[in-house]
């Protein structure tokens, strides 16, 4: 019963950041899915970093205000705080909580603080929760989100009305609840932002039951408990969700995730999935780019092999683009069922789709386990 009310408060929540994009003319905008990802993003660091002081500090969990309690610590003793805290929850300074913006709402240029504190969170944890490209660039955690109002006069009120539809209600309660519950919250967060038709590059999405039904099959319940230390990849991981269920079936802590694919967007869904599924861990083997031409996780010159590969492979995705490019010397090792010669755009993409399976294959530890395609 707790659970399906923390749930539908989350679903209100999503609903209502929504609500406020469409009020401010973003509904269906190209920009809308990153302001609503990135907001609840914050909102989930900013509870769980509530969540890890007060399990350490029962004071804390005790103040009225535990943020002001938490702010009059020292330097060091904050950082022995968080020293103490769980690997997956961002460090954080008490200027970056939603309370502190909250009583900071009316002040001058209100837009501009809202964006300066999220920039200053993806600077502060750069390290542990960037996303890479194929060419090394890091694609941090925020953007500067009230950039996404065209009128600058419109942007303090659209970042109060974020802010204030945040601290409506606390997470803090729900980081004791089991895999399910993330799973059916991070569908519902996306639901209108990943397209399962349409378009040169579309990106698909592989439901949580499906997802779950293959991951059992991977990892059938007599292995369950055992499986440690091993990698799981997927080369076109689009926001994560064969990898997840993979990830719960195996444990989060006894596996790492490695992924590729070249949407950006996908990528930092896929980022958010990590971070809601306690595989913060995982975020640098993340790497946005395209693994038909350029595969990023490789020891020495070598592929890197892995234990376990699952994939959606991207049917409808056009690469005629860079059909040529694969057809080369270097190439005839790691595609060894060779490029058809026959220049027609249909034997084109299915040979790169053979060519796509032909990777994935020589990626997979032969004495290790199946693949899910």
């Amino acid at each position: 019963m707790v659970e399906l009310a923390f749930q539908q408060q989350t679903q209100e929540l999503i609903d209502g950041l929504k609500s406020i994009c469409a009020s401010y003319g973003l509904g269906n905008d190209g920009n809308e899915f990153k302001i609503i990802t990135q907001t609840f993003l914050y909102k989930f660091l900013n509870d769980k970093f509530a969540y890890e002081a007060k399990r350490i500090d029962p004071t804390l969990a005790q103040a009225e205000k535990w943020e002001e309690q938490l702010a009059a610590l020292s330097e060091d003793e904050l950082e022995m705080l968080q020293m103490q805290m769980d690997g997956d929850t961002a460090e954080l300074k008490p200027a970056h909580f939603i309370a502190h913006l909250f009583s900071q709402q009316n002040q001058p240029e209100f837009a501009k603080l809202f964006d300066d504190t999220l920039f200053d969170i993806a600077i502060t944890n750069n390290d542990v929760f960037s996303v890479k490209t194929d060419g090394g660039a890091k694609l941090e955690l925020f953007d500067r989100v009230s950039e996404f109002i065209a009128d600058p006069s419109k942007r303090d009120n659209f970042c109060k009305a974020i802010i204030n539809k945040l601290v409506e209600f606390s997470f803090e309660r729900i980081f004791t609840q089991k895999y399910d519950f993330y799973a059916t919250i991070f569908e519902y967060l996306i639901k209108d932002y990943n397209s399962n038709s349409g378009g040169k590059y579309a990106e698909y999405y592989t439901p949580h039951a499906v997802a779950r039904i293959m991951a059992s099959i991977l990892v059938p319940k007599a292995q369950q408990g055992k499986v440690k230390n091993v990698s799981v990849y997927d080369p076109s991981a689009g926001s994560g969700t064969l990898l997840m269920n993979v990830a719960h079936a195996i444990g989060e802590k006894r596996c790492s995730i490695f992924t590729q694919d070249i949407s950006q967007k996908s990528s930092n869904l896929l980022r958010l999935n990590l971070i809601l599924n306690n595989l913060v861990h995982s975020i640098p083997n993340v790497i946005q780019g395209n693994t038909m031409e350029h595969p990023y996780h490789k020891d020495g010159k070598e592929l890197r092999q892995f234990d376990y590969i699952v994939s959606n492979p991207p049917f409808k995705m056009d690469f005629s683009d860079f059909r040529d490019n694969l057809d080369t010397q270097a190439n005839a090792k790691r595609f060894f069922a060779g490029i058809p010669k026959e220049p027609a755009k249909a034997k084109d993409k299915m040979a790169i789709y053979q060519l796509f399976l032909q990777h994935i294959i020589h990626s997979l530890k032969p004495q290790q386990f199946p693949l899910i395609i």
